[in-house]
């Protein structure tokens, strides 16, 4: 989990199906209570894509997820 987006750019580029990564895109600071809480709310949502590889973006009011790789192999 991360709020830089350089880790879904850097996933992007490696054409990997490995390791998942859910990207926090929010107006402001959350605090780890409050981003585990989004991720816990979410996961029913996008827990398949999490175990196959996927990039996932919460945002606030949509959650994206985009299975890996997202380069063509």
């Amino acid at each position: 989990m991360s709020a830089d987006t350089d880790f879904g750019a850097i996933l992007a580029r490696s054409g990997n199906r490995a390791p998942s990564v859910i990207l926090f895109r929010m107006a402001g600071q959350r605090r780890a209570w409050s981003q585990a809480a989004l991720v816990l709310a979410n996961l029913p949502q996008v827990e398949d894509d999490l175990e196959a590889g996927a990039l996932v973006v919460i945002e606030e009011g949509r959650v994206r997820s985009r299975r890996l790789p997202l380069i063509p192999e």
